[in-house]
């Protein structure tokens, strides 16, 4: 149980800013740290429900209620994930060689493609989220764990780009059989909750995501030999957007 309770720990300690007791970053601490990845996707979902009624007991204009949607997974992971996302729209751009890729996702400056990047996707994120009713928003907290829970599955079974950094650690220090299994798990309940909530936006939700799956593994093989933890987190921001735009085509289509 000790080591469980550290590997929980870990995985709040590094994918969130929620306080945590201490732990020790150690191999054995860190073997089923993936394992509790996605519990954090279930804070982010509870904390949207709550600013859903807070934003109705306010009666919150539709700009109010859309900011607190798109501010608060920000805060509750203090922006690691979409750190991934801006350094790897930086590494695309270049078009460079793989390594020289490599380089610039470990680069710390900012460049002009992440500015650009971090523009429109908050921008689509805004336009997005102003149209989402309460169903929709409801369903999406479930796209929270099935994000975290695609994630963790890619650290077990998807090839790493280096020898070193955080992808390369966790996956070496997981047990990786007990990772997967614990992610398929997620998936399927994560995927089942969107679905009872409503069946054809749930069914949405879940094709986008799919696809974003299949897009991150096939990109990180080709660009980069392989993923890292930036290429995790353009993954997370990219699939948690493509739901989101997913479940709002479903209601207007369907």
């Amino acid at each position: 149980m000790g080591k469980l309770w550290n590997s929980f720990k870990i995985a709040f300690a590094m994918y969130s800013k929620i306080p945590m007791p201490r732990a020790d970053w150690e191999k054995e601490n860190m073997r089923y740290m993936m394992c509790f990845f996605p519990l954090i996707g279930i804070v982010i979902g509870a904390a949207m429900q709550l600013w859903s009624y807070a934003a109705q007991w306010l009666e919150a204009g539709n700009f109010l209620r859309t900011a607190g949607y798109v501010l608060i997974p920000v805060m509750v992971t203090g922006g690691i994930h979409l750190d991934g996302l801006l350094d790897t729209a930086d590494a695309l751009s270049s078009y460079q060689t793989k390594e020289r890729k490599l380089e610039i996702l470990k680069d710390s400056h900012a460049g002009a493609f992440a500015v650009i990047t971090a523009c429109c996707y908050f921008t689509a994120c805004l336009g997005i989220w102003s149209e989402l009713g309460e169903e929709q928003v409801r369903l999406l907290a479930g796209g929270y764990v099935l994000s975290r829970a695609f994630s963790g599955l890619a650290v077990a079974a998807f090839p790493s780009a280096k020898k070193s950094g955080t992808v390369a650690m966790f996956a070496d220090a997981a047990q990786k059989r007990c990772v997967e299994i614990s992610m398929y798990v997620l998936v399927v309940f994560s995927a089942g909750y969107m679905c009872l909530t409503n069946v054809k936006m749930g069914a949405a939700a879940l094709a986008g995501a799919w696809l974003t799956f299949v897009y991150y593994y096939r990109m990180s093989k080709k660009q980069f030999g392989g993923i890292t933890g930036d290429l995790a987190g353009f993954f997370l921001q990219i699939c948690e957007l493509v739901m989101a735009g997913s479940v709002y085509l479903a209601g207007k289509l369907f």
